[in-house]
């Protein structure tokens, strides 16, 4: 399944809820779904179908994966991985997949939205632990240092960016230096420091059927 390149409104309209895929546009009156919050589509103006449980449980995964922007099989991975480990395994999915390099550079503040994020990374813009990685799927972990690299704060598409650090609340489990360019993961967030609107135990059922 290839990555979806459509109109991102069109997917917080299918969803029902707004997903924050663009930047400033979902806060201002020109925001898609404040204007049309019907499901796309010729019938998208009729009268929703009585939805069934699987389509609860469907649309929650759906929804789940498209805010942070991953794949269908890189989802289920996940999904593997959080079973896998210790504790409560809907808890361990969320803060794996905030754990991604892409997610953790939204958070900081270093881009508008996780598409962009992911854009940045892959270009090469970010250093963890003074490494360069462009991979947007990387785990970070505690203590990781994820810093803007040198050569791009000269860009100007930094340099706004830089100038608008900080205006955006940072998580607790995240530390950003604005001088420096820099976040700190303090350590993995916890279910309450999760702010992502989403009953992850209806992905865990649906999943588990």
């Amino acid at each position: 399944m290839a990555r979806y390149t459509g109109p991102v409104c069109r997917l917080c309209r299918r969803e029902g809820v707004k997903l924050f895929l663009k930047t400033d546009r979902c806060f201002t009156g020109k925001c898609s779904f404040d204007r049309r919050p019907t499901p796309p589509g010729q019938h998208g103006q009729g009268r929703r179908s009585k939805q069934t449980d699987y389509g609860l449980h469907l649309r929650e995964k759906q929804k789940t994966r498209r805010i942070y922007g991953v794949l269908e099989g890189q989802f289920r991975g996940y999904f593997v991985e959080a079973k896998r480990r210790k504790g409560v395994t809907g808890e361990q999915l969320l803060r794996i997949l905030e754990s991604r390099l892409d997610n953790i550079v939204f958070r900081l503040g270093f881009a508008g939205n996780r598409i962009e994020a992911r854009q940045l990374v892959r270009h090469g813009h970010f250093l963890v632990n003074n490494r360069r990685v462009d991979i947007p799927s990387f785990q970070c972990k505690a203590g990781d240092v994820i810093a803007l690299a040198s050569k791009s704060r000269d860009s100007l598409k930094f340099k706004s960016l830089i100038d608008n650090l900080g205006l955006r609340p940072v998580p607790a489990w995240l530390q950003l230096d604005q001088e420096g360019c820099k976040g700190t993961v303090l350590h993995l967030p916890a279910r309450d420091e999760i702010d992502v609107q989403v009953a992850e135990h209806l992905i865990v059922e649906l999943y588990s059927r």
